[in-house]
């Protein structure tokens, strides 16, 4: 029992969280990244409109995602369950049936 008491210690202190990364040398440790945030990346639609209508291929999503300014690209076929979860540095690109993009919004 004690032994099982002992482990379960362990095991659980070596889950706790960190706060902050390893130290740049000279400087104050560095905050470790949220999910969803990549530095210089924060989408935006403000150029995207123009893609409305044309094919979904990669060839415009690897425009639209220089376009946006987003770190991550997400395609979202018809019927395409999504996560709900909102991450700043993502665009997300609707697709009709004919593959066509309807919608194009950060997230």
């Amino acid at each position: 029992m004690r032994k099982l008491l002992l482990l379960t210690a362990v095991t659980l202190a070596a889950c706790t969280a960190e706060t902050s990364a390893a130290p740049v040398e000279g400087g104050p440790p560095q905050p470790i990244p949220i999910h969803g945030v990549t530095p210089g990346h924060k989408c935006s639609t403000a150029a995207t409109d123009k893609f409305i209508g044309h094919a979904g291929t990669s060839r415009n999503g690897r425009a639209i995602k220089r376009a946006s300014r987003a770190a991550v690209l997400r395609w979202a076929p018809p019927g395409y369950m999504l996560t709900m979860d909102y991450r700043e540095d993502r665009v997300t690109v609707y697709l009709g049936p004919d593959r066509k993009i309807t919608k194009i919004n950060c997230g």
